[in-house]
């Protein structure tokens, strides 16, 4: 019996390194590359797009092990609608500097007059200073979870991981630190001062970096203090629970680490990528028309749902002459 092998055809870019046309669609036809050169490739569509400028709040982050050898990370934005945080436009980046997300944002922006209200991202130097000069109108949040985690890798570092371990009382103190993200912008100096007169000596080293990255360290003449490397506004995020918006880009990273084991490899093919892009834009589609249909397709866990709720009461109920109990009470709450 003669068995008759079909060849499989293998995928490859074309001589100036573009993408086959079979690929530049989405699996419904709708065109799917925004731009393509060797700098740069953006995947998204004009229903994407359209998304985009419908809801105002965005998410932004960058993930990298799924990035083919010539390019350095995978860096795609997100929007809330309703209760879910939808990846809309996918871009390939060779670097992580400003000229680099620049590019990505003006030939996003080419396409229509996106007026967002706010943008939450990481506390990467290149990102900041992009949404900054590209996005001057929009509130600039820093994600609660990179700041926590900023803040565990420190206490790390200057040796004090197992006395956070050990020691409650030392913990809540910590905590009392993520807390001051929840207090209005206008007191947390204030409240920092306080928390500090709780520390041993031991903290000193900590507490030295927390001033110079996150309060600003005092000035040597006068009163008041230098700037921060990151501004007060941007990692506060007061305004964020009182306006029932996420305080994190934990859906973001979570999809991102979904997506790398739906990869499967590091640094897959250019070709291997864009197909896997093409899939998550056609789950995507199904979840967007469901969401437009008045479905809720996310669902929190009891467990976050109660955390959500106890924190907008704390933040609610907040009154400055009960700062040092708000900012207990708030720890409580606090995971790092």
């Amino acid at each position: 019996m003669l068995t008759i092998r079909r060849q499989r055809t293998v995928e490859t870019v074309d001589a100036d390194g573009r993408l086959p046309e079979n690929l530049k669609n989405t699996y419904r036809g709708e065109d799917f590359i925004l731009h393509e050169d060797e700098h740069l490739i953006i995947f998204t569509t004009k229903t994407n797009l359209s998304i985009l400028k419908q809801n105002k709040h965005w998410f932004a982050d960058g993930t990298f092990k799924v990035c083919p050898d010539d390019y350095y990370q995978l860096f795609t934005l997100h929007a809330m609608m309703t209760n879910a945080i939808i990846p809309l436009v996918y871009g390939l980046l060779i670097g992580k500097s400003n000229d680099d997300y620049n590019q990505f944002f003006e030939k996003l922006f080419e396409q229509d007059n996106f007026q967002p209200e706010s943008i939450m991202t990481d506390y990467e130097g290149g990102t900041i200073k992009s949404v900054k000069e590209m996005l001057p109108n929009v509130l600039h949040k820093g994600c609660l979870f990179h700041f926590s985690q900023a803040v565990w890798r420190q206490v790390q570092n200057k040796g004090l991981a197992t006395k956070y371990r050990e020691d409650e009382s030392f913990r809540l103190k910590i905590k009392k630190l993520i807390a001051l993200a929840f207090l209005p912008v206008d007191d947390i100096t204030t409240a920092f001062n306080l928390i500090v007169d709780e520390f041993d000596e031991e903290a000193d080293d900590l507490l030295e970096y927390f001033e110079k990255t996150w309060i600003g360290e005092p000035k040597r003449r006068g009163t008041g203090r230098k700037k921060p490397l990151f501004d007060h506004k941007l990692w506060n995020i007061h305004d964020r629970v009182t306006a029932a918006v996420p305080r994190s880009n934990n859906s973001v990273e979570g999809w991102h680490n979904a997506f790398a084991n739906r990869v499967s490899i590091s640094h897959p093919t250019i070709i291997k990528l864009t197909e896997k892009i093409r899939r998550e834009q056609s789950k995507f589609e199904v979840d967007i028309a469901k969401i437009l249909q008045g479905h809720d397709i996310k669902t929190k866990k009891a467990c976050y749902r109660r955390l959500d709720e106890r924190i907008t009461r704390l933040v609610n109920a907040y009154d400055s002459s009960q700062l040092d109990q708000f900012l207990t009470n708030m720890a409580a709450n606090v995971t790092m």
